[in-house]
């Protein structure tokens, strides 16, 4: 049972491991990156008609389809560029755990910052841009490591959200003019129910091992540091 212990948690701190993991999320957020900028291209040569035609205008029924696609479009090419950066590294970091979660939690997020922009932005506005998702991939990765009980992943986090705390403040009404401070409120909250949603689900090795003396009809395993003593308890009768 040590060795597989000490295998399991090896496993994660695995150089191999860590590099493969950190390339996929690397390519993952440029091809994300390399899309958003793309329809960027075609939205600028058709004038910005894609945001007008599939931006979010609050309060219109007829336009909630758009939610799932106003986070990939930008009104000009500074707006893009704004995000682009937070975009990537917060991205990347959400991304390192798994392509797959990620992709689940970007739809996730499209739906909680737009939605919410709908509810609360003014009416016959539109809106768009990728800021709302951004604020969930930072909650996210701000609460990730805490509820997987993940050490480096919990030290990413505060790093993270003592380094950028002050961006929550853009999700306040009346604080950004000009910025859809609820697509940063709903992102935001969808990025911290997001890191429960998305959780680490398999056992932890410590836990894993109870399991498994218990399953042994409560032998302590062999490598348990009270197995002796169980077993001298056992032979004297108690």
């Amino acid at each position: 049972m040590a060795s597989e212990r000490t295998g399991s948690t090896a496993s994660t701190l695995d150089p191999v491991t860590m590099i493969a993991d950190a390339r996929r999320a690397l390519f993952t957020m440029v091809g994300v990156l390399a899309a958003i900028w793309l329809i960027q291209l075609v939205n600028w040569m058709d004038d910005y008609d894609l945001g007008r035609r599939f931006g979010v205008i609050p309060q219109d029924v007829t336009r909630l389809p758009n939610v799932v696609t106003a986070p990939f479009l930008h009104w000009n090419w500074a707006h893009l560029e704004a995000n682009s950066g937070p975009l990537f590294v917060f991205g990347f970091l959400a991304a390192y755990r798994g392509v797959k979660k990620f992709l689940g939690l970007t739809v996730l997020l499209a739906l909680t910052s737009e939605l919410t922009a709908w509810v609360f932005d003014p009416p016959n506005t539109v809106g768009a841009g990728a800021s709302g998702v951004v604020f969930g991939y930072f909650g996210y990765v701000v609460l990730r490591g805490i509820i997987d009980r993940n050490l480096i992943d919990t030290l990413i986090g505060v790093v993270l959200g003592a380094s950028y705390a002050y961006m929550v403040t853009s999700a306040l009404p009346g604080v950004a003019p000009g910025i859809s401070w609820a697509a940063h409120l709903g992102g935001l909250v969808g990025g911290l129910a997001g890191a429960w949603i998305f959780r680490n689900r398999a056992p932890r090795p410590a836990a894993a091992k109870t399991a498994e003396a218990v399953a042994g009809a409560g032998t302590p395993a062999p490598d348990s540091p009270n197995a002796a003593l169980l077993k001298e308890l056992d032979d004297l009768g108690l």
